[in-house]
């Protein structure tokens, strides 16, 4: 499975990739600090998976929500979040999953496991 991830902190970017790239069969494709560059890589590299950080600066989420849907067809979008009560607002954006940064990365892998076998036809 092929990641984007997207968090305008540098260190959080390093550790998600650190922790994905221990996983068999997961691959950063590419990181992005702002909305602009998380949706121009987007539609350059055609990710099966986005990581969001819901506070992404630059466009507004819940409209960033929708362009990489509109830019990568069948794409999965998981939205993370310091702020837990975020979820509501990330899921009626149209994310896939919510995960709060608070959550151990079991919770995150456990979810990026998920889209993977949605991904690869396992399940619906």
């Amino acid at each position: 499975m092929r990641i984007l991830i997207a968090d305008d902190q540098a260190k959080v970017r390093f550790a998600l990739r650190v922790l994905l790239e221990r996983q068999s069969g997961l691959k950063v494709i590419g990181e992005a600090a702002n909305g602009e560059d998380l949706l121009s890589q987007a539609k350059d590299l055609q990710p099966d998976l986005v990581l969001l950080a819901w506070e992404l600066p630059g466009i507004c989420c819940s409209e960033l929500a929708s362009a990489l849907r509109q830019a990568c067809p069948g794409l999965t979008v998981i939205a993370l979040s310091g702020r837990p009560e975020a979820h509501g607002a990330a899921l009626a954006a149209g994310v896939d999953t919510f995960v709060s940064k608070g959550d151990p990365p079991e919770r995150l892998l456990a979810a990026i496991g998920q889209a993977n076998q949605v991904h690869l036809g396992g399940q619906d």
